[in-house]
């Protein structure tokens, strides 16, 4: 009887999982969540995109301790280019001053307040 390598999928689905994420910062007068990251791998990735997906009002920020990383060894994308290319704003080193004395908008503070409401966020 002949064996054959790898030639049969078997399709099946992955049940859903609850989870949180809980951002480095909140800035609480203007309602900016600050993620801070050295290492930025593929998990990471996925979360944030499934994040931005089901809170498109939360208006979270990357500050990179280098921006200008690759995001896996061999790619040609940097973690400043992947942040550019799924609509999040990012910094390099340190938090940018304009972020801080950025000034509040009502869809981003309704959404941060709804989370402080459901004690999601302190």
């Amino acid at each position: 009887m002949p064996v054959v390598y790898e030639k049969v999928t078997i399709p099946f689905v992955q049940p859903a999982q609850n989870r949180n994420y809980t951002p480095d910062f909140l800035l609480k007068h203007n309602g900016i969540l600050i993620e801070t990251k050295g290492v930025f791998d593929s998990a990471d990735r996925k979360k944030h995109l499934l994040v931005k997906a089901q809170y498109p009002d939360l208006d979270i920020r990357f500050v990179f301790s280098d921006a200008n990383a690759k995001i896996y060894k061999g790619s040609k994308t940097t973690h400043a280019a992947w942040c550019e290319k799924h609509g999040f704003l990012w910094a390099h080193k340190e938090i940018p001053q304009a972020w801080i004395d950025e000034q509040p908008e009502a869809a981003r503070m309704d959404a941060a307040f709804e989370l402080m409401k459901k004690g999601k966020a302190k």
